[in-house]
């Protein structure tokens, strides 16, 4: 990890004052239209389960398609295949404002908009990262990835913040509409990066994408570090992080509250996961960073467990600030060591598959936490959903020294050769 000075560092190169103010513009705009989508969803249906889908139609694309969206991104042009991506979201966005005027919307064209929302982002997620090691010097690289993810959960912070007090006042589609100019700004500052080609465009291996996306996941399984990370946070995300995709049902069945209560946990959530993230990216080192990630697994499930057994809003607002906090920590701490032990020619089918993970294991256990509500309530499935959660916990903390030397040492001189050229030049 990097200190604050070399996040300043990192602020100083032209191409990551470009990339951040993109990313952020673009992220708040996100921020405030789930906000204002999960409202929507609920005030159609007063049904958790209908919200619980449409997090599910968002999250879920990555299950399918981020392994050929890394492959696709570890072979084009990455520059354009992010702002095409962001185009589409721009059209989502559109599309829905336009539904919502005129009283055409329907709970199932939601559910369209926002899987082919969902799809657009996939794509998008490897394409802009694998940009990140082009924006500054190898040494600025850590302060890069951290940045990344502040100006993430700074979004977080500032979308909610905005898009409770526009809905309260004016409905939906102020917020919807604002996030449509916020990927169109996004998009269009992306073709002033001046990028090493060699960043900016993938390197074909001579083999099919879909062989291509099966040698990424084979990488992943078979690594010793990154494939129990990833399994660890496959877990977190099935049973911990998909109750913040769904938070209008907890907010009005158990703390009573209405627009202005779900802006209030949204931006408490943000806020802590601002500070976490400083927290790390002061750290200044990567060793150690494994026990943090893992840890940060345990604080979660606590925290989770905390904020659906009250129904003080207090504690409520307690609780998700250490969610906020926590899921923070975890995601850039598990970015920085995949960032660090990936080889080069696999970096973008690496980071697709963790997109994939944070992206569909949260839809996925938001819909069985949504249709176990309509039979268990709110309370009981994520009760279980930690108890499991605490037990991974133990399996993976009991691993720890062996999964923390493969991902905080440096990457192998064979390891950084792709497996068929490998194969070739032996």
């Amino acid at each position: 990890m990097a200190g604050l000075s070399a996040i300043g560092g990192v602020l100083a190169q032209r191409n990551a004052r470009i990339y951040y103010s993109g990313s952020v513009v673009c992220w708040t705009g996100s921020w405030i239209q789930r906000i204002a989508t999960d409202w929507l969803a609920w005030e159609l249906t007063q049904s958790a389960l209908w919200v619980s889908v449409i997090a599910f139609c968002n999250l879920a694309p990555s299950v399918v398609i981020s392994p050929v969206a890394g492959a696709i991104a570890d072979r084009v042009d990455r520059v354009r295949l992010t702002m095409a991506s962001q185009f589409v979201s721009v059209s989502q966005a559109v599309i829905l404002v336009v539904l919502v005027i005129t009283g055409l919307i329907r709970i199932e064209l939601m559910a369209l908009l926002t899987f082919c929302n969902g799809t657009a982002e996939t794509f998008a997620q490897p394409a802009r990262q694998c940009l990140i090691p082009g924006l500054v010097p190898r040494s600025h690289l850590p302060g890069a990835v951290a940045l990344n993810s502040l100006t993430y959960n700074a979004a977080r912070f500032i979308g909610p913040a905005i898009s409770g007090p526009m809905i309260a006042l004016w409905g939906v589609v102020p917020s919807i509409t604002v996030n449509a100019f916020a990927f169109a700004y996004a998009s269009l500052t992306m073709v002033l990066l001046r990028l090493d080609p060699a960043i900016r465009h993938g390197t074909p291996t001579g083999a099919s994408i879909l062989r291509d996306a099966t040698d990424g996941m084979r990488y992943v399984a078979r690594h010793r570090g990154i494939g129990p990370a990833m399994l660890f946070a496959a877990t977190v995300g099935v049973t911990l992080r998909s109750v913040p995709e769904m938070l209008p049902p907890y907010v009005a069945d158990i703390f009573g509250r209405d627009a202005r209560g779900l802006a209030t946990l949204a931006s408490t959530m943000g806020c802590a996961a601002l500070i976490g993230g400083f927290l790390i990216a002061i750290r200044g080192r990567v060793n150690g960073l494994t026990r943090i990630a893992v840890g940060c697994g345990l604080v979660l499930a606590i925290a989770t467990a905390g904020f659906v057994a009250t129904s003080s809003f207090t504690v409520g607002v307690i609780c998700i600030g250490a969610i906020g906090a926590a899921t923070t920590i975890h995601g850039i701490s598990c970015q920085t060591l995949l960032q660090n032990s990936a080889s080069p020619g696999m970096i973008g089918r690496v980071l697709s598959t963790w997109g994939m993970i944070t992206r569909a294991a949260p839809a996925m256990g938001a819909l069985a936490y949504g249709m176990a509500s309509e039979f268990l309530g709110l309370r009981i499935p994520v009760l279980v959903g930690a108890t499991l959660c605490v037990g991974m916990f133990i399996w993976t903390w009991a691993r720890l020294p062996s999964i923390a030397i493969a991902l905080e040492g440096p990457v192998p001189i064979a390891a950084a050769i792709p497996s068929r050229r490998r194969r070739a030049a032996e």
